[in-house]
C-alpha cells in the first residue's frame, strides 16, 4: 500500500550532514612565511590550522565513514559557541548564557568557516565554491563547539 500523500510532490532523499567540533572554536590561521633551501619566501600553514583541519576531518570520517562528496549547490549553516570567561562577573556571564551579549572577540566568524570548509573539502562536498549560502552565528557558552550543518538545496525550504 502506498503512505504518500496524493497530490503532494514527492521530496528527494534527504542529503544532508550535521557536524559538532567539540572544543573551543579556531579560526583559520594567515599562512606564515619562512627560508627554505634556495627560495627565501615560502609559505607555509601554521601547524595549529593543520592540526585543527585534521581534528575535522577525523570526526566526519568517524561520523559518516564512506560518505560520497556532495556535488551539487550547498548551504552552510556554521554555529561557533566560544567559552563564557571565568573572569568575568556572574551578572555578565548570565547575560552571556542568555544571549544578550554577544562575542566580539577572535576568532573571526570568516576564519571559522573558512577553517571548516577547507577542511570538509573532499569529505563533504567536492569543492567549497559549491557553498552558494551561508549562514553563520557566534555565540557564548559554557561547553564551547562548533556545530555545521550542510544540506543541499533540493532539501531546502526556499
Amino acid at each position: 500500500m502506498d503512505d504518500r500523500v496524493i497530490g503532494k510532490p514527492e521530496r528527494p532523499p534527504e542529503r544532508s550532514i550535521e557536524l559538532t567540533v567539540p572544543g573551543e572554536p579556531m579560526g583559520k590561521q594567515r599562512p606564515r612565511w619562512s627560508r627554505y633551501g634556495s627560495d627565501p619566501r615560502q609559505p607555509h600553514t601554521p601547524t595549529k590550522t593543520k592540526n585543527y583541519e585534521v581534528y575535522i576531518k577525523e570526526l566526519f570520517v568517524q561520523k559518516y565513514p564512506g560518505f560520497e562528496p556532495m556535488n551539487k549547490p550547498l548551504k552552510l549553516l556554521l554555529a561557533a559557541y566560544l567559552t563564557i570567561p571565568k573572569s568575568k562577573s556572574k551578572k555578565i556571564k548570565d547575560l552571556m548564557g542568555a544571549d544578550v551579549l554577544r562575542p566580539t572577540k577572535a576568532p573571526d566568524l570568516d576564519n571559522c568557516l573558512k577553517i571548516v570548509m577547507d577542511a570538509l573539502q573532499g569529505l563533504a562536498f567536492i569543492n567549497d565554491a559549491q557553498v552558494t549560502s551561508i549562514r553563520a552565528i557566534k555565540r557564548w557558552s559554557h561547553v564551547p563547539r562548533i556545530e555545521i550543518e550542510i544540506r543541499d538545496y533540493d532539501n531546502i525550504d526556499r
